[in-house]
Formats: C-alpha cells, sequence, structure tokens
C-alpha cells in the first residue's frame, strides 16, 4: 500500500498537447519547472529536429514527445496514459484554408473530442484543461454607442459568423463548436472540464517557430502593413488591443488545474491598451523602429462599423484598464471581464506594457522577427 507521505511526494504527471507551439512550450516548461512529469506531443508529419527547444526542455525535467494526430481516433491513448491532468491546447489555426469548414471547423472539433475520448479511457486523468480563446466569447454584433460587458456567460454567434464570413470566422466559429461539443461530451462520461479563453497571448516561450500574436502584437516595430491592419481591425472594433503574457496564462492554466473549486469558463487577461496609446509607447521606447504614430489616431466610435467578430482575427480581448490616444475615453465599447478568475484567488504578474514588452521585444529579435 502506497503511504499517504509516498503518494504526496509522487510527481505529478501531465500532457500537454502540440508541445510544437507557441502556448503549449511554454506551458510544458513552467509544469516541468514544477517538478511535474510531462508527456507533450507534436503531429506526426513532424521531426523532431524541427523543434530544438523540446531537445532544450528534456533538460529541464522528465518530458516525453509523442507523435498524435487530431484525426487519428485513440492517437491521444499513449500520450495522456497514467496522466494526472490533460492541457489540451493543440488546435487548427489556418486562416487561409482553402475548405475551413472541414480542415479548422470540423478539426478542432474531433480533434479536441479524440483527445478527450482517450482522457476517457486512461482512467487517471483528474482534470481536462481546454484552450479555446476570447474567440469563443466576442464575436457577434453588439449595438455601437453603448458599453457592453462580457463574462463567461457571452459566446460567439455561430451562425452571424458564418453569414459575414469576416476575416478568421472559422477560427471563431471553431472555438465555440469545439467548446460545446467538449463540455457536452465531459457530461456525458464524467470528465472533469475546465475551459481557458485566453486574450492576446504575448511574450517569451521556448518555441523557435510562432504563427500567432507575437508577431502581430510586433507589428508596428516591424512595419509589416498586413499584420498592423489586424491591430486596427481590433482597436476599431472596441477601442482597445487586450493582451495576457504567455507566462500568466501557464500559471492560470496550472492554478485552475489544481484549484479543486475551479469549473467551467475562465477569461484570462491582465491589460488593455488601444492603438494610439501602444503606438505612442513604442515611439518613445524604440525610436531606433521609427513607428508610425499617424496612422494611429482613433476615429470616433460612432464611425466604427467593424463587427464584433474582428476582435478574435488575431485571437483575443480584456478589460483592465484603457488610456485613449489624447486622454481616456468615456467609457470603453466593449470590455470582457477576466473577474471570475481573479474572484477565485488568481493575481496576474504582467499588468504593465514596459513589462509585456521588455519580453517580447527580446523574444521577437532572437526569433528574427525584429531586428536588433
Amino acid at each position: 500500500m502506497t503511504s499517504v507521505a509516498g503518494d504526496a511526494m509522487r510527481r505529478k504527471t501531465a500532457c500537454v498537447t502540440g508541445g510544437d507551439g507557441y502556448i503549449a512550450s511554454a506551458l510544458v516548461k513552467m509544469l516541468l519547472q514544477k517538478e511535474y512529469t510531462v508527456k507533450t506531443t507534436i503531429r506526426k508529419s513532424d521531426d523532431m529536429e524541427n523543434h530544438p527547444h523540446l531537445k532544450d526542455l528534456q533538460a529541464l525535467g522528465p518530458l516525453e514527445v509523442f507523435r498524435t494526430d487530431l484525426e487519428d481516433e485513440g492517437s491521444f491513448d499513449e500520450a495522456v496514459a497514467g496522466c494526472d491532468y490533460a492541457f489540451l491546447v493543440a488546435a487548427p489555426m489556418n486562416l487561409n484554408a482553402e475548405n475551413p469548414e472541414k480542415e479548422v471547423i470540423e478539426l478542432a472539433v474531433s480533434g479536441t473530442l479524440n483527445a478527450m475520448r482517450s482522457c476517457v479511457r486512461a482512467g487517471t486523468v483528474k482534470r481536462v484543461i481546454l484552450t479555446s480563446s476570447v474567440a469563443a466569447v466576442a464575436g457577434r454584433p453588439l449595438p455601437l454607442g453603448d458599453s457592453h460587458v462580457l463574462d463567461e456567460e457571452s459566446w460567439s454567434d455561430v451562425e452571424y459568423l458564418r453569414v459575414t464570413k469576416a476575416g478568421g470566422w472559422a477560427y471563431n466559429v471553431s472555438k465555440v463548436l469545439m467548446e460545446k461539443a467538449a463540455r457536452t461530451f465531459a457530461q456525458d462520461s464524467g470528465i472533469n472540464l475546465v475551459t481557458v479563453c485566453p486574450a492576446f497571448t504575448v511574450g517569451e516561450a521556448p518555441a523557435t517557430i510562432v504563427h500567432t500574436s507575437v508577431p502581430v502584437i510586433l507589428s508596428l516595430l516591424t512595419g509589416d502593413d498586413e499584420k498592423i491592419r489586424s491591430l486596427e481591425l481590433v482597436d476599431r472594433a472596441s477601442g482597445s488591443i487586450p493582451m495576457v503574457h504567455v507566462h500568466d496564462l501557464c500559471r492560470a492554466n496550472i492554478f485552475l488545474a489544481e484549484e479543486e473549486a475551479a469549473s467551467g469558463r475562465y477569461i484570462c487577461s491582465s491589460l488593455d491598451t488601444n492603438l494610439a496609446e501602444l503606438a505612442t509607447f513604442l515611439a518613445a521606447k524604440y525610436p531606433q523602429y521609427n513607428v508610425n504614430t499617424d496612422r494611429c489616431v482613433p476615429t470616433s466610435m460612432e464611425t466604427r462599423q467593424v463587427p464584433m467578430l474582428s476582435i478574435v482575427i488575431c485571437e483575443y480581448i480584456a478589460c483592465m484598464f484603457v488610456i485613449r490616444f489624447g486622454g481616456r475615453p468615456e467609457k470603453l465599447r466593449v470590455c470582457i471581464s477576466s473577474a471570475k478568475l481573479i474572484g477565485e484567488g488568481f493575481e496576474f504578474r504582467y499588468k504593465a506594457l514596459d513589462e509585456i514588452y521588455d519580453d517580447v521585444v527580446n523574444y521577437g529579435r532572437s526569433l528574427g522577427i525584429l531586428p536588433y
């Protein structure tokens, strides 16, 4: 019989799907630093040589890497076997898919359920922590001129997204349907499920290739017009650009895994700025990049006709504070609240632009996204 002391000394084991990705790589690192035994997954078609960060992470502690496929039934069985927690991070994010219904939406749903069925078969998984996005919260039309506070009870409007088909619509729909399918499956199978909906996620991570929010959040420094337009869409939709540091997001994931009382959805975001404030801040802090502040002067709120779904083209939103170019607005048009997460005892550590950008600029330089 295992003693109580011996059981307490046993390393907890966690599976993190999508370890080749940005958020998952940071979560793997943090779990190893917290003395977890970690299993992670990469796509079957990938070669470990393409992900040197995983070899580096293996030096931090016990880390096994498994090749899986979202479409292959049972391919997650070995990865989740014996795990206490399963962090489901891997998901399709192809904004240019030829067949978005099949390549993004159907794959997100079926892949999530595939991994969850593996968790049921494992018989050891105490909780599944699913990474979603505020793409599943804010993608719906809201009356202009009003102030809206959206929380975990808010869901993006799938039919509206499919009809309008604005940029990123399939990604937004996939997050809604993935969440709802996972919730139904968890209820039917007795799985303990918690869902995290992160805002614009930035900061340094072990992954050496990133295609998500980091290049977008650095776009005012790199001068990448396409990615700057993504920021503009976010800003026009609500007058704000929300962020959460990837380290805080990982801390929130682990907090929600270990907190017995945690349940349901949680929005995760720590800082809210806007395009004009961001451009002014970056121009002053990094003058060598010649940030163009002229294009960032905010327009009248009444002329902002961009639908709410545009908020999540890049991924995210939330509400803590906002300072407008030339002063504070009377009210923020859309505010997505992290009050539930904070109210249950979580505290964000990265709450200022200085803290976030010192880190993400160094990361961008190391990846070659940003020149020195």
